[in-house]
């Protein structure tokens, strides 16, 4: 995948140029980010691409924005419902 492909709007790429940016900032940057990309452009292979070409400091907010991106989610956990309050009886 190509540069301009992983960043069409050079988002990412001005944010690592913003001094001071907060973790919020690059939070939204990401989110603007990933609405940009076009369809079929697979978000992992584009989130690697941006990290190998701007994310040498790995102590930056954007840095540390995109690695979490890439860290798969935790599995859902039931925290309620019915079945919490009747002591998981079904329905028949």
């Amino acid at each position: 995948m190509r540069l301009d492909e992983a960043d069409p709007k050079g988002l990412v790429r001005e944010s690592y140029r913003i001094e001071g940016i907060s973790d919020g900032e690059c939070r939204s940057i990401f989110i603007d980010w990933a609405l940009s990309l076009k369809p079929g452009i697979d978000s992992g292979d584009a989130l690697r691409v941006v990290l190998a070409e701007y994310g040498a400091d790995a102590d930056h907010p954007m840095s540390r924005v995109l690695t979490a991106a890439l860290t798969p989610a935790a599995p859902p956990q039931r925290k309620g419902g019915r079945g919490a309050r009747v002591g998981g009886a079904t329905r028949d």
